[in-house]
């Protein structure tokens, strides 16, 4: 008897490109989201696992109160100083790859066709496209992406544009992908129709999609 093999499906994309919509999508289909960032909020929320290394290596100056990590402060630190960024990532990164393989696991045991993990930083570290199957990366141009995070976080061009600069190029992540869903002046049921050319791919069946909506 053959065992199924439930797919991992690696999502990436950069700020803005629609990755929680894509997400989103996924879950209402019954796919399991394993969300990278959610995780590493958990890790550096009161009480999380990385706080008690943040603090012996970055000091009190980005905590509000002992035990709350200023999110404003460390922010501006990691993008003003890649050596703290650098710092910081090699703090949580492996916290947060222990938490995503324990959550991918426990999800598979369940033999779904497939699970998704949410990874913005799939493409800049190694550690990623070796244990996944396939990547889906979520696209737009570049100028989107600046208008789409102006208008939900109300931060600056300039500071939009910076955090962009911090993440790969564009055409790394479309090197990286296996599919591309092209997330620019699209609707939502666009991008369904997009998704559903993939479900195949995935061993999804776009019955329930269809049913569904």
């Amino acid at each position: 008897m053959t065992m199924h093999k439930t797919i991992r499906l690696g999502i990436t994309g950069g700020i803005g490109s629609g990755k929680s919509t894509v997400c989103a999508l996924l879950a209402q289909k019954g796919v399991p989201i394993i969300d990278a960032d959610a995780i590493s909020r958990a890790c550096t929320a009161p009480g999380g696992a990385a706080l008690p290394s943040i603090a012996k290596t970055f000091g009190d100056a980005v905590f509000e109160a002992p035990g709350i990590l200023n999110r404003d402060a460390m922010r501006a630190l990691v993008f003003d100083q890649p050596q703290a960024r650098i710092a910081l990532q090699a703090l949580l990164h492996p916290l947060i790859a222990a938490e995503i393989e324990r959550q991918a696991t426990q999800a598979a045991a369940l033999s779904p066709p497939c699970i998704a993990l949410d990874i913005p930083l799939l493409v800049e570290s190694k550690r990623w496209r070796p244990v996944l199957d396939k990547v889906l990366v979520v696209d737009c141009q570049a100028q989107t992406q600046i208008e789409r995070v102006i208008q939900r976080s109300g931060l600056s061009a300039q500071a939009v544009e910076k955090i962009m600069a911090a993440q790969s190029s564009r055409a790394a992540r479309l090197q990286c992908a296996d599919y591309v869903l092209f997330n620019e002046s699209v609707t939502i049921d666009e991008i369904q129709h997009q998704l559903d050319a993939i479900f195949p791919y995935l061993e999804i069946s776009s019955r329930h999609w269809k049913n569904s909506s």
